[in-house]
């Protein structure tokens, strides 16, 4: 389970704009990375475009974003080109990390219980170490509130 003041959970997931992007490469860099269940559904288009609006003040304090959902790389590159996303979406088709992060458990809609991707977000700090957790985010305004963490950290 990912806890706040901890070693991130290392990754490499294969990213929408080519390659592989690992959590190594980050070192020294704040990364908001946020969790989300299926490209092209409202939920999720609703959430991507706030993070794309709130894109040049998280660059500004210095953080780098990725969404991460369990879509193939074809489907993020439709969804980024849609909704004119203007940073990486990484995908993790065998929800190892996804499971890491603590995204990925018992969801229950409609009173019918199954396993899929939990809405959350993961800030971590330029030492590697998380920083902020959002378990069980609802997508409409949480840009927002990751903007001011990161601007609060970035200031540590």
């Amino acid at each position: 389970m990912i806890e706040v003041g901890k070693k991130a959970p290392a990754f490499a997931l294969e990213s929408s704009e080519g390659g592989t992007v690992k959590l190594a490469d980050l070192a020294g860099k704040i990364a908001v990375i946020y969790f989300y269940p299926r490209d092209m559904t409202a939920g999720c288009a609703a959430e991507a475009v706030e993070f794309r609006d709130a894109h040049p003040a998280l660059k500004k304090a210095g953080a780098v974003v990725f969404g991460v959902s369990k879509d193939s790389i074809a489907s993020h590159c439709k969804f980024r080109d849609k909704y004119e996303l203007t940073f990486p979406l990484l995908t993790d088709p065998d929800t190892k990390v996804l499971a890491a992060y603590g995204a990925w458990g018992e969801k229950s809609m409609y009173g019918k219980k199954s396993m899929g991707i939990i809405r959350s977000t993961v800030l971590i700090g330029a030492d590697g170490k998380i920083a902020q957790h959002w378990p069980k985010v609802r997508g409409k305004g949480h840009a927002l509130a990751v903007v001011a963490a990161v601007k609060a950290l970035a200031k540590t």
